[in-house]
């Protein structure tokens, strides 16, 4: 990716869940455990996004987000769902990698750019697969941080 986002191996996980409304659960206890912030917020911030349409982006990837000043930087949360779940994504391909995000409260752009660049990722197929096909998440961290370092060199 070409912006910073903060993302730890912690933040990773193959998990097995089976609605939407799960994904945001665990998708907030993720960043209330790894990065120390409030899992309620960022619940009730995922849900009031998700409420204005699908954050589905297509392609089996979801990217679910928000804002929070409890965050100087987007930062990132990953679930590999271990089956498809229906996030209603305007292409109706149900999900399988999500893309959790938190951003500060007052960065427009910066959150913005997050997003791009988190769509970018995703719509290279190659890379889609080999998110897709990581064994586990220390091989999906991998992953994603060699991308991120080849995109900001």
């Amino acid at each position: 990716m070409d912006i910073n986002i903060t993302i730890k191996p912690e933040a990773v996980a193959l998990v097995s869940l089976d609605s939407s409304g799960q994904i945001l659960a665990k998708t907030s206890d993720i960043f209330a455990q790894t990065y120390g912030l409030d899992a309620d917020e960022i619940l009730e911030g995922l849900e009031q996004r998700e409420a204005l349409g699908s954050t589905g982006f297509g392609r089996g990837v979801a990217i679910p987000h928000c804002r929070s000043n409890a965050v100087s930087r987007p930062t990132a949360a990953i679930l590999k769902l271990d089956h498809p779940v229906d996030f209603k994504a305007a292409d109706a391909i149900p999900v399988s990698l999500v893309f959790g995000l938190v951003s500060p409260e007052n960065a427009g752009a910066t959150h913005l750019h997050a997003l791009a660049a988190i769509s970018r990722l995703t719509r290279d197929e190659a890379m889609l697969g080999a998110l897709l096909d990581a064994p586990d998440a220390e091989a999906l961290f991998a992953l994603l941080t060699n991308q991120f370092l080849r995109n900001a060199a």
